[in-house]
Order: structure tokens, then sequence, then C-alpha cells
């Protein structure tokens, strides 16, 4: 692995008071600063910027209002870029802040300009440092959670790797939070539904992410042929270890054949704007042979989208894909010849296979 994304929850770098860890930064710091100093190319996704907001204006609670929220997180993002920035300054490092919303990936051409920020950093032997940008995130926009924000880098950068750094060990084939000692799965290598069944529901405190999140950040990821490692980001020199072969955590495996790039785009970083049912044919056709999606195999249309809008695709209560639709609802509602494209092939991509 070369380019590698680490994700840090806050989770891993705050205290039981909420405050933050400096101290466990600067230990990742220190770990990071070994991998960039054995050729590997670091790019950092980090949550925190609430948590710092709250410790540098003295609260303890953590607000319910979305305006005083991302004021927090305004105050929040300078003092954990400072703590960031005095950690690796230690081992003579700069870093490079990047903060993204959905709206920054909407647009394709937005989209191919973070790649080339990101590798620009990259070039300048900078880490990028990289958050949502909950400061003017609206609902519409919003990413939600900085693990699926990591599974986007992944594939905006083109990461070899992605690490998670979680407060357990990997996925488990229960939960280990519920007692009694739960299996490690060390390896998996397609994300099924009886994966995702899984996970737990999410975290509580301050942190939005839970396993389901992690399991969401490792599909987007590994379609992009990024390799997916959970670990526990508690355990001492953990980054190390899992870069250079020990075994911990849990790996998931990349798709053997990676999906084109402009596909990631329409998977991960559009917002679909309606949804349609096709029926157990469709489902066939676009699943096993890759076809296009034709009016004849819709059974329902949700949703008022417009041509080229993203649409999600489902079958019964499944999730299937998402593509470009080639109609808007109304046409698509009315439409005469059956034989048409409702969604071309090559606008379509297939997220959950089974």
């Amino acid at each position: 692995m070369k380019r590698i994304v680490i994700k840090i929850g806050t989770s891993i770098i705050t205290k039981a008071d909420g405050r933050l860890d400096k101290v466990v930064v600067a230990s990742l710091a220190s770990q990071i600063a070994a991998l960039k100093n054995s050729g590997k190319e670091i790019i950092l996704v980090t949550s925190g910027a609430i948590a710092a907001g709250l410790e540098t204006l003295g609260l303890t609670q953590k607000p319910s209002s979305i305006p005083k929220l991302q004021a927090i997180a305004s105050v929040g993002q300078n003092s954990l870029m400072d703590i960031y920035a005095a950690a690796f300054s230690v081992h003579g490092l700069n870093i490079g802040q990047i903060l993204l919303t959905y709206g920054d990936m909407l647009h394709r051409e937005s989209y191919l300009n973070a790649t080339n920020t990101f590798n620009s950093l990259i070039e300048l032997k900078a880490i990028p440092v990289v958050n949502e940008n909950d400061t003017v995130a609206v609902n519409e926009i919003v990413v939600g959670d900085n693990d699926t924000l990591a599974g986007l880098v992944c594939n905006i950068c083109d990461a070899d790797s992605l690490i998670i750094l979680s407060d357990v060990d990997g996925l488990y084939e229960q939960d280990p939070k519920k007692g009694g000692q739960p299996k490690l799965i060390s390896k998996v290598k397609e994300i099924t539904k009886e994966i995702e069944g899984l996970a737990g529901g999410a975290s509580s405190g301050i942190s939005k992410g839970g396993m389901v999140t992690k399991l969401w950040a490792a599909r987007i990821a590994t379609m992009g042929q990024t390799g997916v490692y959970i670990a526990n980001g508690h355990k001492e020199n953990i980054l190390l270890d899992v870069v250079f072969g020990k075994d911990v955590g849990t790996y998931f495996e990349p798709l053997k054949k990676k999906v084109q790039s402009r596909k990631l785009w329409i998977a991960f970083a559009t917002v679909a704007k309606g949804k349609i049912t096709i029926d157990e044919g469709a489902k066939k056709a676009i699943v096993e042979a890759g076809s296009s999606l034709l009016p004849v195999g819709v059974t329902d249309i949700e949703g008022d989208f417009e041509v080229n809008d993203a649409i999600d695709i489902v079958s019964g209560s499944d999730f299937l894909a998402r593509g470009l639709s080639n109609y808007s609802s109304r046409e698509l509602k009315n439409l005469k010849d059956l034989s048409e494209e409702a969604v071309h092939r090559d606008s379509l991509v297939v997220i959950r296979r089974s």
C-alpha cells in the first residue's frame, strides 16, 4: 500500500470528559510520521471539531440546535487544526486543511478539482487533513459522518488503503458491547446482507458513527479497489501494526475489478432526487447481465426528478443501485415506448448485489 487514508474518530482523540487528548494526537502523529518516512502517502480524515469547539468555548453540554452546532464547529476547526499542526511540526511535517461537503462533490468538475487539490498537497509533502464542513452544510448536502467521508475521499484520491480507527478491535460475529466473547472477523471478502446485519447502531455521546457507517465506508472504498481495515485506535502503535502486516482488526478485500471513476461519483457523490422500484426481471438484468434499465421493468416511481438527476433503484425493500435518469419523473410515468432506456448502463451502478 502506497497511498493511505486514515480516519480518526472523535472517540479516539477525546478523553472521558469530552476534551481532546493531545497525548493521543501526538502518538498518532508520530506513527504517521514514521509511515511518511517509509515512503507512504498519508491523507487524514479527522473528527473532533465539535468536541474541540465545546472545550474552547468552555461548554459542557452539546446543544441540539444545528446553527449552534455549526458555530461550535467553526470555533473547533481552528483549535483542532492547531493541535494537529503542533503535533506534526515536531516531526517537521506540514498539514493542509480540506473542508468538504456533498455540495463540493455533486458536480463532476468540482469532484475532479478536489482530486487535484489532494494530489498537489501530497506533491508538496504536506498531509491533507480532511473534515466535513459542518459550518455550512445543510441537510440536503450533508455527508453526515466522517466514516462515509473517508470512503468518499478514498475514491477522490485513488487510495490504496483505508484505515478506520474505531473503539473496538474490528467487526465481530456479534456486538461485543452486549457481553460474552464474540469472535473477531479477520477478513471480509464481500459485504453482504449478513455482514451488514452484524453491525449495531450508532454510538452515543458526541460521536456520530457506529459499525453501520464503517461498513458503508468500506463498501464505498472497496468498490474503488481500496482495501479497508477497521482496527482499535486505542491500541499502541496500531497504525504501524496495520500497515506493516500484523494480524489486527478486520480487513475488507477490495473488488477484483475497479468500478470506473465516473460510476463511483454517480454511486456515492451524488444525492438521489427520486426512487424507482423494479421487478425481478429488471433486477436480474441490471445485477447479473449489467444491462440498462428499461421502463418495462419499473413498477413504481417516487420523487420529482429531472433528466440526468440521480435516482435510487430498489427491488422490494432492498436498495440495489443508483443511476442518472434519462427522463424526468413526469416523462417516465407517461412513457409509451417501453423499450427506451430509463437509465443507461453507463450511468447505472449496482451497489448491493446480495
